[in-house]
């Protein structure tokens, strides 16, 4: 009952053709293909940390530890 059948999508797709017309249709899927691609791309980069940037800014795991010996009243941060 909540899913499309095959008649809703043959109703969409006429709609769909009426409104843009046959030449536009592959224009607006190579855009819309292109604007997918992109944004896999670019949620790829996000993922991976350029090498400048590590080096710049190290993670905080190498940074910043001080141990008992570094406080000078004796007590650890």
């Amino acid at each position: 009952m909540g899913g499309l059948s095959i008649w809703h999508w043959l109703i969409i797709v006429v709609v769909v053709v009426l409104i843009f017309g046959t030449k536009k249709l592959p224009n607006i899927g190579g855009d819309l293909a292109a604007a997918i691609k992109n944004f896999r791309k670019g949620m790829q980069d996000e993922d991976k940390p350029d090498a400048a940037q590590l080096k710049a800014d190290p993670p905080q795991g190498q940074q910043g530890q001080s141990t008992s010996t570094d406080s000078k009243d004796g007590n650890t941060p």
